[in-house]
C-alpha cells in the first residue's frame, strides 16, 4: 500500500494583480484574438487608404500652384476625413464587436468570468476597450497623424495657429463615433448568443433609421426629421464641432440628445444582460 503524503495548506506564492486591473486581461485577449484573423487585418489596412489619399492631397496643395483653390486644406478637409471613415467604422464595429459578448454567452463563459474575482464593470470595460481601441485606430489615429503630416509638409504651425479648434474638434468628433458605436454594438451583442445575428441587428439599426429618415423626408419635405437617423445625428454634431454650417434643419440639441439617449439605453441593456446568472424575463 502506498503511503499517504501530508497535503497541508500552503500559501500562494504567485503574483497578485492589483484590484481593478483584471479588465486589461480581457482587453489584451480580445485584441490578440481579433488580430489573429487575416481578413480583419486586411480590413484595418484598407481603412488607412483614405489617410494616404488625404496626405497626397495635402502635399499637392502645398507644392502645386493653384491647387489650393481646387483642393483646399482647411477645417472642412478634416471633417470630411472623419466622415469618410464612417464606412470603415461600420465594418470594423461588426467584425470586431458582434461576438464580444455573444460568443461568451453561447459558450456559457459569462458565468465563468463573473464567478472569478472580476467585477462586472471590469468585464464590460475590457470588452468595450477591445472595440474602442480598433475604432480609435481607424479614426482618431489617422486623423491626428494627418495633422502631423500637414505640419511636416508645410514646415510650419501656421495652419494650426489659424485653426486652433481643429485638434480638439478632430479628437471630439472621432471619440463621439467611437463611444456611440462601441456601446451600441456591445449592448446588441449582449442580447444574443449568435454573433451573426448581432451583426445583422446592428446593420438593421443603422440602415433602418436612415430609411426611416428618407421616408419622413419625402412625406414632410423637411430635414427637421433627420434626428431619427443615427448617421445624420453624427454628421450634424460633427458639423457643429468643426464650425461648419449644419446640413440639416434638426436642432443641434436634439441630435445630441438622441446620441446621449442611445448610449444611455445601451448602458442600461448591458447592466441588465451582463450577469453571472442568466435572467429569464
Amino acid at each position: 500500500m502506498s503511503p499517504i503524503h501530508d497535503q497541508t495548506y500552503r500559501r500562494y506564492e504567485g503574483t497578485r494583480a492589483p484590484v481593478g486591473r483584471a479588465w486589461t486581461v480581457i482587453l489584451k485577449g480580445g485584441i490578440r484574438a481579433a488580430l489573429n484573423r487575416r481578413f480583419f487585418l486586411i480590413l484595418l489596412i484598407v481603412s488607412w487608404v483614405m489617410f494616404i489619399v488625404r496626405a497626397v492631397q495635402i502635399y499637392a496643395v502645398l507644392n502645386i500652384a493653384g491647387a489650393q483653390r481646387v483642393l483646399p486644406v482647411d477645417a472642412q478637409l478634416f471633417r470630411q476625413f472623419v466622415e469618410q471613415q464612417s464606412i470603415f467604422v461600420f465594418f470594423v464595429t461588426i467584425y470586431a464587436g458582434a461576438g464580444l459578448i455573444a460568443n461568451d454567452r453561447r459558450a456559457n463563459a459569462l458565468q465563468i468570468y463573473l464567478s472569478k474575482p472580476l467585477l462586472r464593470m471590469e468585464y464590460i470595460g475590457g470588452k468595450l476597450g477591445v472595440l474602442a481601441s480598433f475604432l480609435a485606430l481607424i479614426t482618431l489615429a489617422p486623423a491626428l497623424l494627418l495633422l502631423v503630416v500637414q505640419v511636416l509638409f508645410s514646415g510650419s504651425f501656421e495652419f494650426l495657429r489659424e485653426n486652433t479648434f481643429v485638434i480638439p474638434a478632430t479628437i471630439l468628433a472621432c471619440l463621439i463615433r467611437v463611444v456611440v458605436c462601441s456601446f451600441t454594438m456591445l449592448a446588441l451583442s449582449s442580447l444574443s448568443k449568435n454573433s451573426r445575428y448581432v451583426g445583422v441587428l446592428f446593420t438593421g439599426v443603422i440602415f433602418f433609421t436612415d430609411a426611416m429618415y428618407g421616408v419622413l423626408l419625402l412625406v414632410t419635405g423637411s430635414t427637421r426629421v433627420a434626428w431619427v437617423s443615427i448617421g445624420a445625428d453624427l454628421d450634424q454634431v460633427t458639423d457643429a464641432i468643426f464650425r461648419q454650417p449644419l446640413r440639416y434643419d434638426t436642432p443641434l440639441l436634439v441630435s445630441i440628445l438622441v446620441l446621449v439617449g442611445l448610449v444611455t439605453v445601451s448602458i442600461s441593456v448591458l447592466e441588465r444582460r451582463v450577469r453571472g446568472v442568466e435572467v429569464v424575463s
